[in-house]
C-alpha cells in the first residue's frame, strides 16, 4: 500500500484540502454523504489504516509506534496501545475480548484486551505484516505479509501462531465473509485470492488484470459474496467472490488504500490520497454506479465506518509542498501539528 511517509505519487495528483461534498447525479432518495466534523490530533503525522469499535464507539488511530484509542462520543483520546512499532492495522475478536495489531517493523501481533486496553501477549509472523483481520468461523487472526510474501495465521483462542500460507505474490488487504473465506489482494500480480481459513489451503485465485492494476482496497458485502476492490488505475473492480467474474468498474479517485462496505446502506466507499471519498451505490442486479465524490483532504486514503450511525472516519494532515530550489522528485512534507480527523456522514 502507499505509506504515508512515501507519500507516493498519489499525494502529488490534485486535492483540495477541507471542502464540501461535490455530487453527481444521484436517485433522489440517495443520502449525500458530507463532511460534518474535524478535529486536530495531538502527535506525529504518521498513521496507516483505522479501525472502528462499534460496541465502544472507539475509533483505533494506527500511529506507527503506538495505537491511539479515540471515543467518538467523548471525541478524546482515551487510551493507546504501545510498543507497537510500524503498526499497520488493527482487527477485533469482541466475542474473545480481544484486540489485534499488525506491527511491520516488529513482525508481530499485539494482542490486547478491548474492554481495558491491556496488553495481552505478542506473537511472532511472517516479515512486515501489514493488513489484519479476525475470522468469527474459524477464530484465527490473519496478517498479510509483505514481505515474506504469506498469511499468518494465529490461533485467537491460545495466542500460538498456527502456520503461515504462501499466496504467490505480495499480499494487500484482507476481508472475511464470516463463512469460512478470506479474501486477499496480491498487488503485484493483479489478483484476488480466496483462502479456506479452517484448512489453510487456498480455494481460489482470480486475475483482475483486465479491469484492475494494483488492488489496494477490499471489502466485502458477505451477503451477496461481493467483493469491491480499489485499484491504482482509479477503478472499483466489483467482483463475484463466488465466480472471480468482474461485474462493475464504477471509476474511484487516485490512491485508493482503503474500501469500505455499509451493510446497513448497501454502499460501498473508496478513500483517496487525492482527497476525494467516493460513494459507490448498486443500480439494479450486478449493476453499481458512482454516485458522489465528497472531498475530503489531500493524503486521507484510508478510513473506518461505524456501522450503527453510517459515519466514516479519516485522517490526514496538511502536506507541505518542496521549496522551488529542490530538485525535481523532491517529496512533500508534512506540517508538524496538524494531524486531522475528519468525519464524514449522510
Amino acid at each position: 500500500m502507499p505509506r504515508f511517509h512515501d507519500l507516493k505519487k498519489s499525494l502529488c495528483a490534485c486535492g483540495i484540502a477541507l471542502a464540501a461534498a461535490t455530487c453527481l447525479p444521484a436517485h433522489a432518495a440517495d443520502p449525500a454523504y458530507h463532511i460534518v466534523d474535524t478535529q486536530r490530533l495531538d502527535g506525529n503525522v504518521r498513521w496507516d489504516y483505522l479501525a472502528f469499535d462499534a460496541e465502544r464507539h472507539r475509533l483505533y488511530i494506527t500511529r506507527g509506534d503506538h495505537v491511539d484509542v479515540f471515543d467518538t462520543t467523548e471525541k478524546k483520546v482515551v487510551g493507546s496501545i504501545p510498543d507497537t512499532h510500524g503498526v499497520h492495522g488493527v482487527a477485533f475478536a469482541p466475542e474473545l475480548d480481544q484486540g489485534y495489531t499488525s506491527n511491520g517493523l516488529d513482525n508481530t501481533v499485539t494482542i490486547f484486551a478491548l474492554s481495558s486496553l491491556k496488553v495481552l501477549n505478542t506473537v511472532a509472523t511472517g516479515e512486515r505484516p501489514d493488513a489484519i483481520v479476525y475470522d468469527p468461523a474459524s477464530k484465527r487472526v490473519f496478517t498479510a505479509n509483505a514481505k515474506s510474501e504469506n498469511l499468518s495465521a494465529i490461533d485467537a483462542v491460545t495466542g500460538k501462531l498456527l502456520r503461515s500460507l504462501a499466496v504467490g505474490g505480495k499480499p494487500e488487504f484482507t476481508a472475511v465473509d464470516g463463512k469460512g473465506r478470506l479474501f486477499v489482494n496480491i498487488e503485484n500480480k493483479n489478483q484476488l485470492v480466496a483462502v479456506d481459513t479452517r484448512s489453510l489451503t487456498i480455494a481460489a485465485r482470480y486475475d483482475l488484470a483486465a479491469a484492475c492494476d494494483e488492488p489496494a482496497g477490499l471489502a466485502i458485502d458477505a451477503s451477496t459474496e461481493r467483493l469491491f476492490v480499489t485499484c491504482h488505475n482509479q477503478k472499483m473492480a466489483v467482483v463475484d467472490g463466488n465466480t472471480g467474474a468482474i461485474l462493475a468498474t464504477p471509476a474511484i479517485g487516485s490512491g485508493s488504500d482503503a474500501a469500505v462496505f455499509d451493510s446497513g446502506t448497501g454502499l460501498a466507499f473508496s478513500s483517496n490520497g487525492d482527497g476525494t471519498l467516493n460513494v459507490i451505490a448498486r443500480n439494479g442486479p450486478d449493476q453499481y454506479l458512482a454516485r458522489q465524490s465528497v472531498q475530503t483532504m489531500r493524503g486521507a486514503r484510508t478510513m473506518a465506518l461505524d456501522p450503527v450511525s453510517h459515519r466514516l472516519y479519516l485522517v490526514s494532515a496538511e502536506i507541505v509542498p518542496p521549496p522551488e530550489t529542490a530538485k525535481p522528485g523532491t517529496r512533500p512534507t508534512m506540517k508538524e501539528g496538524s494531524f486531522t480527523l475528519l468525519t464524514v456522514a449522510p
